[in-house]
């Protein structure tokens, strides 16, 4: 019997996983993966305020950025600068890894190359039903914290709701010619609703990327060929890697015996898709209130609650805010986005934001929804008024 299983050993999860072993408590990561870190479709890019959450030294840091440069469909830019540091491109399997072996010290157990395939909570326990080496293994533990991510279906089976506001992502590494610098691209040929990303890792490599309701790989593709043409990139033999993220939190994070956290339960920015930071900031709230709810023996429904009650009072106004700036941007058509650029570009209205004291790389959502309402005060919405998409 353990204290707490935690299905799944990605930063949410490792991180949870750490905080309870740190207690003292008995801890086990089951992983589906042969390690942590493997495979992810991620930008790696991450802000300071994670980075020092997640304390677990530089050697993921792959570089740095304070400054970008966004394109327009018709191929307006913007440059977005600022004198600091704004964000750490990292090494995810070494990030993810690091999460790991710090719970590992702590006195987690790990068990990998294991799927969890049914969770049957009990008065007395939960029993976690899996396979590893496709023999199947049957855990007890108190409590099951379920930090599977995009593809679980889980939560859903067990009673948690369903989430359908999503993102499907795309994302290979390629050879560069002359990119310096982070370069965003937005237009519904290039990521329709959503947005393109060319991130430098290292000298003449960068994470080429986008996001898109359905189809994320065809854009990609369309993408590699155009920056082959334009000369950024120097060959499109390049292997994709592919995932998902919820936009939307789950309509219930808790149970009787259960917890979800970061991108399983939908704690995620809906601007640009990172969950990183959230993840772990819902992890640290999660393993307080098991801490609580197993030291007064009651595992309850109505205990665990104050779970969703906090992370909801921390972030629940920040992703609301970012939600209806996402589903504001997506109704609008390329003629759209370029008069956006335009009236930004012509009045200075993006150096104010960046300059705002309550917006940062991990909290922006109050800010894009303020630049929005002055796009429509300054004359915007007589600019975009026609050119709306109609599919919502």
């Amino acid at each position: 019997m353990y204290d707490v299983a935690v299905v799944g050993g990605g930063p949410a999860g490792s991180r949870t996983a750490c905080r309870l072993a740190e207690y003292g408590y008995r801890v086990l990561v089951l992983e589906e993966k042969e390690r942590v870190g493997v495979g992810v479709c991620c930008t790696g890019v991450i802000g300071g305020e994670c980075i020092q959450l997640a304390d677990i030294g530089e050697d993921v840091i792959l570089s740095s950025a304070n400054s970008a440069r966004a394109f327009s469909p018709s191929g307006r830019m913007i440059r977005l600068w600022l004198p600091e540091t704004q964000a750490y491109i990292v090494n995810r399997q070494a990030f993810d890894g690091g999460l790991a072996r710090r719970a590992q010290e702590r006195g987690a157990e790990y068990r990998f190359d294991t799927r969890v395939i049914g969770i049957e909570t009990q008065d007395d326990g939960v029993i976690i039903q899996a396979l590893a080496d496709e023999n199947r293994l049957n855990v007890m533990a108190r409590v099951v914290v379920i930090a599977t991510g995009f593809s679980s279906s889980l939560p859903e089976k067990l009673g948690m709701g369903k989430i359908d506001f999503y993102a499907l992502g795309a994302q290979a590494l390629v050879d560069t010619v002359g990119v310096d610098e982070v370069e965003i691209y937005f237009g519904n040929r290039i990521a329709p609703g959503f947005f393109a990303w060319l991130v430098p890792v290292s000298q003449g490599q960068a994470r080429l990327g986008l996001l898109a309701r359905e189809n994320p790989g065809f854009y990609l593709k369309r993408l590699i060929s155009r920056l082959l043409e334009e000369g950024k990139i120097a060959s499109d033999n390049a292997a994709v890697r592919y995932g998902g993220v919820w936009l939307k939190p789950l309509p219930r994070t808790y149970g009787k015996r259960l917890l979800v956290v970061g991108t399983a339960a939908g704690q995620v920015k809906p601007t640009t898709g990172g969950g990183i930071y959230y993840g772990l900031l819902c992890a640290d709230m999660a393993a307080e209130n098991i801490h609580r709810a197993l030291s007064q023996n009651d595992l309850s429904s109505g205990r665990l609650a104050d779970y969703q009650r906090d992370w909801k009072k921390r972030l629940g106004r920040e992703m609301g805010k970012g939600y209806r700036a996402r589903r504001l941007y997506q109704r609008l058509s390329d003629r759209g986005i370029d008069g956006m650029f335009g009236v930004i570009a012509s009045n200075g209205m993006m150096e104010h934001l960046l300059k705002a004291d309550d917006v940062s790389f991990d909290w922006h959502g109050g800010g894009l929804l303020r630049m929005m309402g002055r796009l429509a005060v300054s004359g915007a919405a007589r600019m975009v008024k026609a050119p709306f998409r109609n599919d919502g």
